[in-house]
C-alpha cells in the first residue's frame, strides 16, 4: 500500500482525496499556489508545500517543481486530480521515472486514449460503435471539405488531443466549415499545443451517457452503472444524474459490455469513463475515454456505496479490486448540481470576489463535495466551480424534490452563482419527466433566465 501520496490539484477534489487517503491511515502531502495560501484543502494534509504563484503555469501545472516537493517530502505515489495535469501523459511518465507511483492508468494508456482520432481507431477495431467520421485526421480545410461530403452535413471539427470542448465547431454546410475550420485548429493548438482535428457527423440533440469504470492490474475490470450528462453548455457538464433513467435494461446492457470492451481493448488500469452520445432511436457511439477520476464520480459512489478514489489508491498499490460485478448494486437515485461562481444573466461570466455568507445544505441524503467558506476568495486563476451538491433518493422523483430542498438552503452572498439556475431546473416540466438531451439547457436557458430576471422586476 502507499505509503504518502501527493495531491497535485486544488479546491475542492484536492480535498475529496485527502479525506479518502486519511481515512486509508495514508499521509498526505498538498500542493498550492499562492493564490491558494489560506485554502481549506492544504490544512487537510499532513504536510503542504507552496509550489509556485497564482498562475495554473507557475502552479499546478508546473511539473518540475510538483516532481521535486514530491521527492522532498518522501511520497511514493501522486494523485492528479481531475483537470491540470491529470491526463497528461509526459506527467505520468515523469512521475513513473521518478520513482513514483501515478494514482491513475499509465503513460501509454493516456496517450494513447487522449489522442481521440487513435482511441476512435481502437474502439473502431474492437467492435464498438463509434460516431461516424474522418478516416483519421485531416490536415486541410480542403480535406476537411471533402471528409465533410462523404460523411454529411452537420459535422463537428473536434481536437484529436482535446476535451472538454476545446477546439470543437460544428459546421451546418461547406460554409461554414471554411468560416470556422481556422478557428477550430488555432483553439486546439492554444489549448492542448496540437493543432491536430478530425471530422465526426453531428448526432443530432443526443444524450450523453457514460460508463464508470474501474480495472486492478490483476486482469480483473467491471463497471459501476453509468451517469446522464446531458445537462451542458458549450460542451461542459452542468448537472448530473445515475442512474441514466432514460436507458431500457437491454440497452443498458449493450452500452455497459462495450464500455468494458473499450477498457480491456486499451489494456486499462484504474478508474476511467467511457463516454457515449445516445440518439433518438437508441443508437449509441463511442466518443472518448477519459483516463482520470471525473467531477461526477459523487453521483456513482452515491449509488453504489464504492469509494472510488479509495479504489483509485489500492489499485494503484498494487492490489486487486476488493468485489466482482455481481457485487455492485445501484440503489436509488443521486443528482449532482455543479455550483460555478459565474452569472448565467451575462453569458456566465466567471464572477471571483470573496463570499460574504454562505450556508451549505445538510440533512438526509445530501452531499456537499467543496472547499468554500465565509471569506473565502474565489480566485480568477482558476476554473469557476466552487461547489458540488449532490442528492440521493430512492428514485429520480424523490432526489429531485431533495435537490430542490438542498438548493433552496443554499446561501452564498458576494459572488453570483448559479444557485438560482439549478433551482428553475428542479421545477422545469421537461426535465421533471426527463425529456432532455444536450440542446437542452441551451433551448430553455432564455425562459429559465427570464424567470429569474422577473423575480427580480426587471
Amino acid at each position: 500500500m502507499l505509503k504518502r501520496i501527493l495531491v497535485a490539484n486544488r479546491g475542492e477534489i484536492a480535498a475529496r482525496i485527502l479525506r479518502a487517503c486519511r481515512e486509508m491511515n495514508i499521509e498526505t502531502v498538498a500542493v498550492f499556489s499562492e493564490a491558494d495560501r489560506d485554502s481549506l484543502f492544504t490544512t487537510l494534509a499532513t504536510q503542504a508545500v507552496c509550489i509556485g504563484e497564482a498562475s495554473s503555469n507557475e502552479s499546478y501545472l508546473n511539473q518540475d517543481a510538483i516532481i521535486a516537493a514530491a521527492l522532498y517530502t518522501n511520497c511514493d505515489g501522486i494523485h492528479p486530480g481531475f483537470g491540470f495535469l491529470s491526463e497528461n501523459a509526459g506527467f505520468a511518465e515523469r512521475v513513473r521515472d521518478a520513482g513514483l507511483s501515478f494514482v491513475g492508468p499509465t503513460p501509454e494508456v493516456i496517450a494513447l486514449l487522449g489522442n481521440k482520432d487513435a482511441a476512435r481507431s481502437l474502439m473502431h477495431s474492437s467492435g464498438v460503435p463509434v460516431v461516424p467520421g474522418s478516416e483519421g485526421l485531416v490536415a486541410t480545410v480542403t480535406q476537411a471539405r471533402e471528409a465533410a461530403e462523404c460523411i454529411g452535413y452537420p459535422v463537428l471539427i473536434k481536437a484529436a488531443s482535446g476535451g472538454g470542448g476545446r477546439g470543437m465547431r460544428r459546421a451546418n454546410n461547406a460554409e461554414e466549415l471554411e468560416r470556422v475550420w481556422a478557428e477550430a485548429v488555432a483553439e486546439a493548438k492554444a489549448c492542448f499545443g496540437d493543432g491536430s482535428v478530425y471530422l465526426e457527423k453531428l448526432i443530432g440533440s443526443p444524450r450523453h451517457i457514460e460508463v464508470q469504470i474501474l480495472a486492478d492490474t490483476h486482469g480483473n475490470c467491471l463497471h459501476l452503472g453509468e451517469r446522464d450528462c446531458s445537462l451542458q453548455r458549450n460542451h461542459q457538464k452542468m448537472l448530473e444524474e445515475a442512474p441514466a433513467t432514460a436507458l431500457t435494461d437491454e440497452l443498458r446492457e449493450r452500452m455497459t459490455a462495450a464500455a468494458l470492451s473499450a477498457a480491456r481493448a486499451a489494456h486499462y488500469t484504474n478508474a476511467g469513463t467511457v463516454e457515449f452520445i445516445v440518439d433518438g432511436s437508441g443508437n449509441f457511439y463511442f466518443i472518448e475515454m477519459n483516463t482520470r477520476i471525473q467531477v461526477e464520480h459523487p453521483v456513482t459512489e452515491m449509488v453504489t456505496g464504492v469509494n472510488i478514489v479509495r479504489e483509485q489508491i489500492r489499485i494503484a498499490s498494487g492490489l486487486p479490486l476488493q468485489f466482482t460485478q455481481e457485487d455492485i448494486r445501484i440503489r436509488g437515485h443521486a443528482i449532482e448540481c455543479r455550483i460555478n461562481a459565474e452569472n448565467p444573466e451575462e453569458g456566465f461570466l466567471p464572477c471571483p470576489g470573496a463570499i460574504d455568507h454562505l450556508h451549505l445544505p445538510s440533512g438526509f441524503g445530501i452531499r456537499v463535495d467543496t472547499v468554500i467558506h465565509p471569506g473565502y476568495v474565489v480566485s480568477p486563476f482558476y476554473d469557476s466551480m466552487i461547489a458540488k451538491i449532490v442528492v440521493h433518493g430512492r428514485n429520480r422523483n424523490e432526489a429531485i424534490l431533495r435537490m430542490r430542498r438542498a438548493l433552496e438552503e443554499t446561501l452564498i452572498t458576494g459572488v453570483t452563482t448559479t444557485v438560482r439556475l439549478h433551482y428553475l431546473l428542479m421545477y422545469n416540466p421537461n426535465f421533471i419527466s426527463n425529456r432532455v438531451d444536450t440542446t437542452f439547457l441551451e433551448s430553455n436557458l432564455d425562459e429559465l433566465l427570464a424567470t429569474v430576471k422577473s423575480e427580480k422586476g426587471l
